[in-house]
C-alpha cells in the first residue's frame, strides 16, 4: 500500500481541522458544566438546614449555575477562536501513507508517525483522527483521498484492529 495525496491551501479546511481537534480536547467541559448546573439547581430547590435562621445560599448556588453555563459555552468559544486563527495558517501540504508510517508535509515542515506508535483511530465523517498514546497526533482527511485509496487505507486500518469491519 502506498497512498499519496495533496492538501490545498484552503482556510476552510484548516478551520475544520482546528474545530475537530479543539472539540476532542474540550469535550469534558460540557460534562463539567452539566454537573455544576445540576448541583446548583439542587442547591436552590432542595431544603437545606439553616435556611430557617435567615441564611440564604441563593447567591452561592446561582454562581455555581453561572459557572456551569460558562463551562458549557467555553468549548464553543474555543472552537470559534481556533477556526478563526487557523484560516491564516492554511498552506499547501501532502500526505504519504504506506504500511510503515504516515508522512505529512505542511508548507516547509515535514513530520512522520510510525504505525507502531499509533494506539487508536477515531473515525468521523470527514477525518480519521490518529492517536499516539492519549494524544490526537494528526488527522487523515478522507474526502481529499481518491475513493480507491480510501478503501485501501480503511482495509489496512481494519486489519490492524483500529477500525471496525
Amino acid at each position: 500500500m502506498h497512498i499519496r495525496f495533496d492538501i490545498p491551501a484552503d482556510p476552510a479546511y484548516a478551520g475544520r481541522v482546528a474545530a475537530l481537534m479543539s472539540g476532542l480536547y474540550l469535550r469534558k467541559y460540557r460534562t463539567i458544566g452539566l454537573v455544576l448546573i445540576a448541583f446548583g439547581l439542587c442547591g436552590l430547590f432542595v431544603p437545606l438546614p439553616g435556611r430557617e435562621n435567615g441564611y440564604d445560599p441563593s447567591p452561592v448556588f446561582g454562581t455555581i449555575i453561572a459557572v456551569g453555563v460558562l463551562s458549557m459555552l467555553f468549548p464553543l468559544w474555543m472552537r470559534y477562536s481556533a477556526k478563526r486563527r487557523a484560516g491564516g495558517l492554511a498552506v499547501e501540504g501532502s500526505y504519504e501513507i504506506d504500511t510503515e508510517n504516515i508522512m505529512m508535509r505542511s508548507g516547509a515542515d515535514s513530520h512522520g508517525i510510525a504505525w507502531e506508535g499509533v494506539t487508536r483511530i477515531l473515525e468521523t465523517d470527514e477525518f480519521w483522527v490518529v492517536y499516539v498514546g492519549r494524544i490526537a497526533a494528526t488527522v487523515i482527511p478522507r474526502r481529499l483521498m481518491a475513493p480507491s485509496d480510501e478503501q485501501a487505507l480503511r482495509a489496512f486500518l481494519v486489519t490492524r484492529g483500529w477500525l471496525a469491519g
